[in-house]
């Protein structure tokens, strides 16, 4: 929810089913229905009181468990980064940047963590730096998903071997998923697509653990964090997050 888009009285405060409704949840109606179902909770208390005010910027509400994020000026983009795009909002080597891909926004966004120059995918932008901080810091890190084109036929007795865990020279790495998407055949044969999930950022990740076990990678994109996707999102196309998508990262980054 964006500050322009909520009505608030002279102490800041907005009727709960008010503010509901504006953040798109349903009608006013429904979400006095919600509520007096004991559906809506401020900050981690049931509230079926209709007419109950809020603080729309601090108060932490959810509606049947999903987490409603707070009214805030601030804007989350995801962006999905075409190859040979540096992931920084500047480069001393003149090569293409985030910066390049946003040149139209007003805002001075910062980038979430970041992918290989060589690396496709999703990225996401964001101005609030706490935000950015929390969601980059290893402590609040998500599943991230990653699809890689690599060369050899990767084998199931691999794909267990990281699932189990590699060890790298700078510590292990755990694998939620891994999983083959397709195995080469034909003109493609000696080469496999494999899908990884991780919630590491170590630098290089993916690439160095799919070398260690003996599949170098040619093509690799990011194609999912958290509960973000790339879905409808062509290289070098962006949107803002969905309520539902920014609900479920500040949770993971506790604010």
């Amino acid at each position: 929810m964006s500050g322009p888009d909520v009505e608030t009285d002279d102490d800041g405060l907005v009727r709960l089913q008010k503010l509901l409704a504006q953040a798109g949840v349903a009608s006013r109606r429904k979400c006095e229905e919600l509520m007096l179902d004991g559906l809506v909770e401020v900050d981690g208390e049931v509230v079926t009181r209709l007419g109950t005010k809020v603080d729309p910027r601090t108060a932490v509400i959810r509606v049947d468990g999903r987490r409603l994020p707070p009214m805030s000026a601030h804007v989350y983009l995801v962006l999905n980064k075409p190859r040979g795009v540096v992931s920084t909002m500047s480069d001393p080597e003149g090569r293409p940047t985030l910066a390049d891909l946003v040149a139209d926004r007003p805002e001075r966004l910062f980038h979430v963590g970041r992918l290989d120059t060589d690396t496709s995918g999703l990225i996401l932008l964001t101005n609030d730096g706490d935000f950015a901080h929390r969601m980059a810091h290893p402590s609040h890190e998500v599943d991230k998903t990653y699809v890689a084109e690599v060369e050899g036929e990767v084998s199931r007795a691999t794909l267990q071997l990281l699932r189990d865990g590699v060890t790298l020279d700078d510590g292990p790495v755990q694998v939620s998923v891994a999983k083959l998407v397709e195995a080469g055949r034909g003109a493609a044969r000696g080469r496999s697509i494999v899908e990884l999930v991780i919630h590491e950022g170590r630098n290089r990740i993916v690439r160095r653990l799919l070398e260690q076990v003996g599949h170098p990678v040619r093509r690799l994109t990011r194609t999912r964090f958290g509960p973000v996707d790339l879905t409808g999102l062509r290289p070098g196309e962006l949107r803002h997050l969905a309520t539902d998508e920014l609900g479920a990262l500040l949770d993971s980054a506790q604010l």
